[in-house]
């Protein structure tokens, strides 16, 4: 029966939640039109015409960006066009040759205003009120600068490892990345990549803003294509691989004594955005109870009874067929509402101190002060603590789940240590957090997980649930730190979900053991989620 139960409501429960959001996502492509070149290089959005830079011919264009056609063709002032923007009345332009910035009336075709670049190889430009973002051939940083005279007022580190566009919004700086085939939305006065967006083709080399949507040009593909910037999305997926798993735990009583009980607790898969079963979750024996703990965690329950010594084995398990998903949240910081209007339920569960947690500890308070500063938004006071986790940690698998405070004056940690300080610290600040659990597909399609993987999910008010990655987002650069704050790749598939101990869980994830012995009794667990490729 509980077999049945299980599968009608995985079954039925996932068909209910159906695909992508019906808001268009950012970066989503709604038209194209035909370049006026071959070789764009650089693209920008005035008065109501799309100017083009083009490499080959030396020339900036002006199209419709309704039909493609060509309205004006001006001759460029350098000899290797790069990056365009627009201001009130100059097109700003920027030239690797001769490697300086040009103000150019696109009335007239006349040059105005020639700077040198502070900075060799200028690539991309941005107008921001008075003053030029730019980015430049090898800078590892993003410089706001004065156009009159080319001085350097303040930078940003460069998100990824190339800049080949740049687009103001006006509140966000929008930086393409060819390499990545990424669109990076940029707080241009802290410099974090707040979420990516997917490139429309695979060479992208300039970026607009025509006051709604975004443009975006190709090199490969020679077009121009308007994207959506903002439809009130709150996140996407897509579909990346089709997988079938199966999960088994086997324990063996080494003896010689017999056990006197053993209950196996194995968290079940439910509904969460990163999968969908398409087949339904079979359990491999027979006998499960179905429990649920106060996180709401669905487990089946097996228990055996005199298990005997010598080696003797125990297994149970499930396995499903699942398509797995790269799911990527857009959470626009100026959205974010205040922490006192987080839901009652959601602060009186996801805000409790937890055994592992530790939050009113003075190493987690005094670590919360000095990570915060000022700072009330609770997108800003989220990502301040995740910089400040990946400030004072860096990874180490070394076998235990320590408490929080011990965490962090160790300074490493496993994902799940990684994950219980975040969390504690972000329960300390008032911002509602829990974990979930995953078996992972390792690498390749035909693949086997014995280690598995913990990560956290916070909510934020007037956005809802967001996952952050605290171990996998401990890296250099801004673009790859973004990469685990609400994007999850398309390589789990989520087994457990938890605000702290549960009932049945404990503190573990994917499954837990109890087992009781009148004698002397070694008793050993091997877990492994294998995964192969299903059509």
């Amino acid at each position: 029966m509980w077999r049945k139960l299980c599968i009608v409501f995985l079954t039925c429960a996932w068909a209910g939640a159906g695909g992508s959001p019906a808001l268009a996502h950012p970066g989503k492509v709604l038209r194209s039109i035909k370049a006026p070149g071959s070789c764009t290089t650089g693209l920008a959005f005035m008065q109501g015409s799309l100017w083009v830079a083009d490499h080959k011919s030396d020339t900036l264009t002006a199209v419709d960006p309704r039909t493609g056609r060509v309205l004006k063709v001006l001759p460029s002032p350098g000899h290797r066009p790069a990056g365009l923007a627009a201001g009130r009345r100059l097109l700003w332009h920027a030239d690797l040759a001769t490697s300086r910035i040009y103000g150019i009336d696109p009335a007239t075709g006349y040059t105005l205003r020639s700077v040198e670049s502070p900075a060799r190889g200028p690539l991309a430009l941005a107008v921001m009120g008075k003053h030029l973002w730019l980015a430049s051939r090898g800078d590892s940083k993003l410089r706001l600068i004065d156009p009159g005279d080319g001085t350097t007022i303040r930078t940003i580190p460069r998100p990824g490892r190339s800049v080949d566009g740049l687009a103001y919004d006006g509140r966000y700086l929008w930086v393409a990345d060819r390499l990545a085939d990424k669109i990076y939305l940029v707080d241009p006065s802290r410099g974090e990549v707040i979420f990516a967006a997917q490139a429309p083709g695979p060479h992208i080399t300039g970026v607009a803003f025509d006051g709604k949507h975004l443009w975006a040009s190709d090199y490969q593909t020679d077009r121009l294509t308007l994207l959506v910037r903002d439809d009130g999305a709150r996140w996407s997926r897509r579909a990346v691989r089709q997988q079938r798993v199966e999960y088994t735990v086997e324990v063996r009583n080494y003896g010689p004594s017999r056990l006197g009980r053993l209950d196996i607790f194995l968290a079940l898969p439910g509904l969460h955005p990163t999968f969908g079963l398409t087949s339904p979750l079979r359990l491999m024996a027979k006998g499960a109870r179905p429990l649920k703990d106060r996180w709401g965690q669905r487990v089946a329950r097996y228990t055996f009874k005199g298990v005997k010594g010598g080696g003797h084995r125990v297994t149970v398990g499930w396995s499903a067929t699942a398509r797995l998903y790269d799911v990527r949240y857009f959470p626009w910081p100026h959205k974010i509402g205040r922490l006192s209007q987080v839901p009652a339920g959601v602060r009186r569960r996801y805000l409790v101190d937890g055994a592992k947690y530790k939050i009113h500890h003075p190493a987690i308070r005094r670590a919360v002060k000095r990570a915060l500063g000022k700072e009330k938004n609770p997108y800003w006071m989220a990502r301040r603590i995740y910089r400040y986790v990946h400030r004072h940690m860096h990874y180490k698998l070394s076998g235990g789940w320590n408490v929080a405070p011990r965490v962090l004056a160790r300074g490493n940690g496993s994902c799940s240590e990684y994950s219980f300080l975040f969390i504690a610290m972000c329960r300390a600040a008032g911002i509602p957090a829990r974990y979930v659990g995953a078996v992972v597909v390792r690498r390749d399609s035909a693949s086997w997980d014995d280690v598995f993987h913990r990560w956290v999910e916070i909510y934020l008010p007037r956005f809802g649930w967001l996952p952050v990655d605290p171990s996998r987002g401990d890296k250099k650069s801004e673009a790859r730190r973004q990469d685990a704050f609400g994007h999850l790749t398309p390589d789990f598939l989520v087994t457990t979900q938890g605000g702290g101990g549960s009932r049945y869980l404990r503190w573990t994830y994917n499954h837990h053991l109890r087992w009781t012995c009148k004698g002397r009794c070694l008793v050993k667990a091997e877990a492994i989620a294998e995964w192969s490729p299903s059509k």
